[in-house]
C-alpha cells in the first residue's frame, strides 16, 4: 500500500485518510483512496503524532506493535463524525500498557474526555470507551503551543461549522501545517489571521479542498473551501508545499487527477507545490514533494502505475 521515500527520513508524513465528509470504498475512488481523514508525522525515536482520527486511523493502527508497547499523540482538528470515527477501530490501543494522548477542542461546555466516551458506548458502540484495554488520556486545546517531546506544536482557530482547530508542528527544522476543514468567506477574499498564523512558512500544508467553484456555488456554506482557495492560503502564507485534501466523496480519481493537474499549475506562478493527497504517499517536508511522489517506489497494489 504505501509509497516510500528514500533519503533522509527524520520526519515524515504518511497519508492514511484523504476524504472529507464519509468513506467511500468503491472503485472510482480507490487509487486515491476513500477513507476518512489520518495523517501520522513520524519523527525519527519519538512517539508517532497522528492528525485526525478518521477511518484511516484502522489501517495504520494495523502497521503498529499488538504487544501492549503501543504509545502515540493525537491532534484532532474537531469533533465531526469523519474525524474520530476511527477511534474506537485503532486495535493497537486496545491492549494492556498501551497509551493514546488525545488532543482537541472542547465543545458546547463538553471537554475531549465527554466527546470521546459520548460517541464509544452502546447503542453507537458495543463497548464503552473506559472498557477498552488501553490508556486514553484527553488534553483540551484552543489557541495554545506546547512541546511533544522534540515537536514545537502550535494550536489555533479555524473558521468551521462548529468549533475547530488547526495544527501546525515543527521539528528538526521541518515544518507541517494541517488545516483540514475550513470555511472560506463567500466571497473567497480573506484569510483569518489565525489559518496565516499556522501555515505561515511551512515546508507543508495540508488543507481542506473540498470544491470546486461549481460546487462552491450550492455549497459555499457547509464549512469548506474550494481548490483556489486552499492554493491562495499556501501562497500568501508562504508555504512551499501543498496537499489538497479531504476530498469530496463524490470526487472520482480523474476528476482528482484533473483538479490537481490544474491548481499544480496554477501552483508553479505561485511558488507553492501541489499534489492531491493520496493514501498511502510518504513525503519528507522541506524537500521537493513532487520529486519524491514521483521517485519514490509502491510496495503495493494501491498506487502502481501512477
Amino acid at each position: 500500500m504505501f509509497i516510500v521515500t528514500r533519503g533522509r527520513r527524520s520526519l515524515q508524513v504518511t497519508f492514511f485518510g484523504v476524504r472529507g465528509s464519509t468513506p467511500c470504498p468503491v472503485g472510482p475512488t480507490a487509487r486515491y483512496g476513500g477513507n476518512t481523514s489520518c495523517v501520522v508525522i513520524d519523527i525519527e525515536g519519538r512517539r508517532p503524532i497522528v492528525l485526525d482520527l478518521g477511518t484511516g486511523l484502522r489501517t495504520w493502527g494495523e502497521t503498529q506493535p499488538l504487544n501492549g508497547s503501543f504509545a502515540a499523540t493525537a491532534l484532532v482538528s474537531h469533533f465531526h463524525f469523519d474525524h474520530v470515527q476511527g477511534l474506537p477501530f485503532l486495535s493497537a490501543a486496545d491492549r494492556v500498557g498501551a497509551r493514546l494522548d488525545i488532543y482537541g477542542p472542547g465543545q458546547s461546555g463538553h471537554d475531549v474526555a465527554d466527546l470521546c466516551e459520548g460517541f464509544i458506548k452502546p447503542p453507537y458502540f458495543p463497548v464503552a470507551l473506559n472498557q477498552l484495554r488501553g490508556k486514553y488520556q484527553t488534553i483540551d486545546v484552543w489557541n495554545d503551543s506546547f512541546q511533544l517531546g522534540a515537536a514545537k506544536v502550535m494550536v489555533r482557530p479555524v473558521p468551521h461549522v462548529g468549533l475547530t482547530v488547526g495544527y501546525r508542528v515543527e521539528a528538526d527544522g521541518r515544518s507541517v501545517a494541517y488545516v483540514p476543514d475550513h470555511q472560506a468567506p463567500q466571497g473567497l477574499d480573506s484569510i483569518a489571521d489565525s489559518v496565516l498564523e499556522l501555515c505561515d512558512g511551512v515546508d507543508l500544508v495540508i488543507h481542506d479542498a473540498q470544491y470546486t467553484p461549481v460546487d462552491w456555488e450550492t455549497k459555499s456554506h457547509w464549512g469548506h473551501c474550494t481548490t483556489g482557495y486552499a492554493l491562495e492560503v499556501a501562497a500568501q502564507s508562504g508555504a512551499k508545499a501543498l496537499a489538497l485534501f479531504h476530498h469530496d466523496p463524490s470526487r472520482t480519481d480523474a476528476d482528482l487527477d484533473r483538479l490537481a493537474a490544474e491548481t499544480r499549475l496554477l501552483g508553479r506562478g505561485r511558488g507553492v507545490e501541489v499534489f492531491a493527497a493520496a493514501e498511502g504517499i510518504r513525503v519528507v517536508p522541506g524537500r521537493s514533494v513532487l520529486g519524491q511522489i514521483g521517485k519514490c517506489v509502491s510496495i503495493g497494489p494501491m498506487f502502481k502505475g501512477r
